[in-house]
């Protein structure tokens, strides 16, 4: 805003150079209270002035400021609009003066105004054109400086949402190490991975990293390697020139161009094709890549952040994932421990969440019941953290909105067991019936959604159909 007032002073004091004036204001309005106020002021009495609130309507400057429309007086004495209260008490006789409107699209944010020529001679018509020219130009200045600031504050209200939304939440030892741990390699250019069971918060960590690191101010890209089959996965990584396949109509700026300076991070890395993962080292060791169909290297500078579900050495030992490539990644490890092993933070976590949901649903005085509290202390979390916010929110959408009930929990009485198997049976038909009774156990625990249980089970939603086919899983 500094700029702004610099510029806006120029302004003004151009505009008198060129006209010859005595002196020049600028005043911009304030639309609550309804007053012009001294923004700028040039001339011998500009200190005087600032002093001094216009109303709208009040004098010639109150006037346009009411009307928009430039005003041209070459006697004031004679115009009947004139209020000449402030040139009174400064002591300066005015003889002519010329205003002109500032405004931001339709609306009007104030004027600006010349008062008296130095030869003596009254204003015409050509400076009242010239006055209108650095009006648009001050408004225009002022409109993109609002603009500016607009977009500061969003930004700004956009990280602490941000913040809050991908907040890690806990007390407990095993997840204040990692914390401890995630801050000591944010301020390095580290590659590291981040294992851990899926819902853990994998992603929360990585998020924590880039915040908290000397990129944090830089882009920070996600991408999950297991969503995209490999043709689509190496464009999202790399991006494409235009015409380099039937439908490429322009090019594409992948992800590792977007996340230039800044960090990518790539989630579930284990299930790259080997294809994939050479392509992956070749731009780690190199910094540089190729858009699919072009032939141009393109230098990038980008920290890499990785994370898998999967017990990556025995990947490594059974030839699914390059070695060579995990040592690049795996310059510093973070494992993420699953709920089960942090039961004291439960409480938090569940109090997080509910917090949210109570905003998002108006439903400030919803609580946690007693009982249901100890339920969800009672239970393994096989989905982990993921699985409690899931469950939470089913329980606030089907609940009686005052208090979550044990019976709102879509999770079993952790005493559940499977009553076993039977002797005698073909060792397929064992696990064909320990299979359909699992997908039935997850599918209750998740209240029927197949999204849910197939995470939790750690398998694809349509291969989860598949069997729910196969084994006519019904009524659940």
């Amino acid at each position: 805003m500094q700029n702004l007032d610099q510029f806006l002073e120029f302004t003004v004091e151009k505009a008198v150079r060129i006209m010859q004036a005595k002196a020049g204001s600028l005043l911009l309005l304030d639309q609550e209270a309804g007053d012009l106020y001294f923004k700028v002021a040039t001339g011998d009495k500009k200190e005087e002035l600032k002093r001094f609130k216009i109303k709208v309507g009040e004098g010639i400057a109150g006037m346009v400021a009411q009307t928009g429309e430039p005003l041209l007086i070459s006697d004031v004495r004679r115009d009947p609009r004139w209020n000449k209260d402030i040139s009174e008490s400064i002591g300066y006789q005015t003889q002519s003066i010329v205003c002109a409107p500032m405004k931001v699209g339709d609306e009007i944010i104030g004027v600006v105004e010349i008062i008296d020529r130095i030869n003596g001679t009254s204003f015409v018509e050509n400076d009242l054109k010239i006055l209108t020219e650095f009006g648009e130009l001050a408004a225009h200045a002022i409109g993109n400086a609002r603009k500016i600031v607009q977009v500061d504050r969003e930004n700004r209200d956009l990280k602490e949402e941000l913040a809050v939304k991908y907040q890690i939440v806990g007390n407990s030892s095993s997840i204040q190490k990692i914390m401890l741990e995630a801050k000591k390699v944010a301020n390095s250019t580290t590659s590291t991975l981040i294992l851990g069971e899926s819902g853990t918060g994998k992603e929360l960590l990585a998020r924590l990293i880039h915040r908290e690191g000397l990129r944090k101010d830089k882009p920070l890209i996600v991408l999950n390697c297991a969503a995209l089959p490999e043709s689509l996965l190496e464009d999202e990584l790399f991006g494409h020139e235009k015409g380099a396949y039937t439908g490429a109509m322009n090019k594409k700026i992948g992800k590792f161009e977007l996340a230039d300076q800044g960090t990518l991070f790539l989630d579930e890395i284990a299930e790259m094709s080997p294809s994939m993962q050479a392509k992956l080292l070749r731009v780690l060791q190199e910094g540089i890549f190729y858009r699919v169909g072009g032939n141009v290297p393109v230098h990038v500078n980008v920290r890499v952040i990785s994370a898998t579900n999967r017990e990556i050495l025995q990947e490594i030992e059974d030839g699914k994932f390059r070695e060579d490539l995990y040592y690049r990644l795996n310059v510093v490890t973070i494992e993420m421990p699953p709920l089960r092993e942090r039961k004291d933070d439960i409480p938090l976590l569940a109090e997080h969440f509910i917090e949210y949901f109570k905003l998002e649903r108006g439903t400030p005085k919803l609580i946690i019941s007693k009982e249901a509290m100890e339920k969800m202390l009672g239970y393994s979390w096989p989905g982990n953290v993921r699985e409690l916010r899931n469950a939470l929110e089913r329980a606030v959408v089907m609940g009686n909105g005052k208090a979550v009930l044990p019976d709102d929990l879509p999770i079993l009485d952790p005493k559940t067991k499977y009553p076993g198997m039977q002797v005698g049976i073909p060792l397929e038909d064992a696990l064909n019936e320990f299979k359909k009774e699992f997908i039935k156990l997850n599918l209750r625990n998740t209240g029927g959604n197949r999204s849910k249980a197939a995470t939790i089970m750690g398998i694809q939603r349509t291969y989860l159909s598949r069997l729910i086919t196969r084994f006519e899983i019904k009524d659940i």
